[in-house]
């Protein structure tokens, strides 16, 4: 039987901003909309993972350019979006993936500055760019919120991360309903365990054997994003098939 070739459908006429791109669920996100031919916008802290990104994806023939940003800093999300509106009138997709864990501490043990610092990457920055976001884009556009299941369920000694995630949430399923009527899509993305770095701080030990693979996560983003613009998956949540770990 003769087989009939597999076309995957382009998003060559796109651009996606992705946050958190250097490494992880991000970088495995930015490759999968690559094969998709999409513009990419990647921004992370490490400056030089996202040029090692960049470099890689470029060889594949489409535009993407990088720029250093820390999202829970408004001063720099706003020199961030001053840049995207010199190279781009318009995004299509805005991934918003930076995320940070702490120690495992209980709420009696867990220092203020550490609880601050994950609220303003995990949140701040989150609500941060989605409002410079917002102007550039439009009606078919799409807004993927990477939250984790820990987004709907506890974990005792990540008080901070399942409270700053909690809150996440919230925020986008009000988002969700603030944009319907202007035909912008928002999926919260909850994966669970994922094979990624986060790890190292949440659960150094953990076996990472049982966990899911950031590929598997970033197929499933980009089926998403890629459903006619008058459906949309809502909370897109992914765990192993192995179960808990």
């Amino acid at each position: 039987m003769t087989q009939i070739p597999t076309i995957k459908p382009s998003l060559a006429d796109k651009v996606a901003l992705i946050t958190g791109a250097s490494r992880g669920i991000g970088a495995a996100i930015a490759r999968g909309l690559a094969e998709r031919n999409c513009n990419l916008i990647l921004t992370a802290r490490n400056e030089a993972k996202l040029k090692k990104l960049s470099h890689e994806l470029e060889q594949k023939d489409k535009q993407v350019l990088c720029r250093a940003c820390d999202v829970g800093d408004p001063k720099s999300v706003a020199d961030l979006f001053q840049f995207v509106r010199t190279k781009t009138n318009h995004l299509d997709i805005l991934i918003n993936n930076a995320g940070i864990a702490h120690e495992n501490l209980t709420v009696a043990k867990l220092p203020f500055q550490t609880w601050k610092d994950v609220f303003d990457t995990n949140l701040h920055g989150m609500f941060l760019i989605t409002q410079g976001a917002l102007p550039l884009m439009k009606r078919g556009s799409s807004i993927v919120n990477n939250l984790s299941i820990a987004a709907n369920r506890v974990f005792a000694g990540s008080s901070a991360y399942n409270a700053s995630k909690h809150a996440a949430l919230g925020l986008t399923n009000t988002l969700r309903e603030e944009l319907r009527s202007q035909g912008i899509r928002v999926i919260g993305l909850l994966p669970g365990a994922t094979d990624t770095e986060i790890w190292r701080t949440l659960w150094p030990d953990a076996p990472r054997e049982k966990m899911m693979a950031p590929d598997t996560v970033a197929q499933a983003v980009v089926h998403a994003i890629l459903l006619h613009e008058n459906a949309t998956v809502e909370n897109l949540e992914i765990l192993p098939s192995a179960g808990t770990l």
